[in-house]
């Protein structure tokens, strides 16, 4: 994990007040409730009283109630009731607050603040994620492997011909010029294919290529964006469920038709192929060894793997 960012966590639809929603995330158990005003929190599952999980709970009042004895807890962890000591109670508490984490909701998706200091700024988003002329459908797939590698797979530009061979990747091209790679700021990375069918030329290399239309772009920590054209994008984050498992959240945004039922018709179409494109990356991903990657390891890379490079050594900076 790279210390001291925001991660897109969780979709915002999934925590309905007045619900308790159980998810692992960052290598723990947490759960997520809304409280009177709808604000979320994320807190530690495990009552701090007798390490009940908090997930059989319910919400009251806007607290997180345990299902054991009945001890309530706010949206920052804070413990604010234990009924066995009733509501006149004046004792310290404290030893019963819970590790939280801060979280903000924009466009529909649940950021949390993974760090040991305060929270910096805003969450950093693509601008499709705020614009309502857009609507989108969302889809989630669970892997079963660190989510350094599914974030890698989407800036991958030589897979295609072969994964994705029946679908994205159609036409054999094979050969790879570049990619190019370029930085929009320290927080993103963009690039595009510039692939061809190998008829025996030498591939261009990446200063005589250039970013196309339809281009990937990557924000870090946890969230890509792949702009087809000005009116279909697809967005992903890559939510980090632990070492070995992480969860593929995709939305495919269109305005087409600027009628937002039909685009909502159009979307829920392209999330069924966003579908088949993902499954196809998934079945060769999971299988790769180690389960995260990281800067320096055994692979042997080729000039195809540039962003794939220039993700790792940015990762590897943020983390040291």
């Amino acid at each position: 994990m790279i210390n001291n960012q925001w991660y897109a966590v969780l979709s915002s639809n999934e925590v309905k007040k007045g619900k308790v929603v159980g998810a692992r995330r960052f290598g723990d158990d947490l759960i997520f409730f809304r409280d009177e005003k709808g604000e979320i929190g994320c807190i530690t599952s495990l009552c701090a009283h007798r390490g009940a999980s908090l997930t059989k709970g319910c919400v009251t009042d806007g607290h997180v109630r345990c299902p054991f004895h009945g001890i309530e807890y706010d949206v920052t962890g804070k413990c604010v009731y234990v009924p066995s000591e009733g509501r006149a109670s004046t004792a310290d508490y404290s030893r019963f607050h819970m590790k939280h984490y801060v979280t903000k909701e924009i466009g529909g998706i649940v950021f949390a603040w993974y760090g040991d200091d305060e929270p910096v700024g805003e969450p950093d988003v693509f601008d499709v994620v705020k614009d309502p002329s857009f609507t989108y459908d969302h889809i989630n797939d669970t892997w079963n492997v660190h989510y350094s590698r599914v974030i890698e797979n989407q800036l991958d530009v030589s897979h295609l011909a072969f994964v994705h061979r029946t679908t994205i990747g159609r036409g054999d091209k094979r050969l790879c010029n570049g990619p190019k790679v370029v930085w929009l700021d320290d927080n993103t990375l963009q690039t595009s294919a510039n692939n061809e069918v190998d008829s025996g030329q030498t591939p261009k290399p990446a200063d005589q290529c250039e970013i196309k239309s339809t281009n990937l772009t990557f924000k870090f920590p946890n969230m890509w964006l792949n702009h087809v054209t000005d009116k279909i994008m697809i967005l992903a984050y890559f939510v980090p469920v632990d070492d070995e498992h992480s969860i593929i959240a995709l939305r495919f945004y269109n305005r087409i038709t600027g009628l937002r039922a039909i685009d909502k018709a159009i979307a829920w179409l392209g999330s069924r192929a966003n579908k088949i494109v993902e499954r196809q990356d998934k079945r060769i991903v999971q299988t790769q060894l180690p389960k995260r990657s990281q800067l320096r390891m055994s692979e042997s890379l080729v000039a195809a793997d540039i962003p794939i490079i220039e993700y790792r050594s940015r990762r590897d900076k943020l983390q040291g």
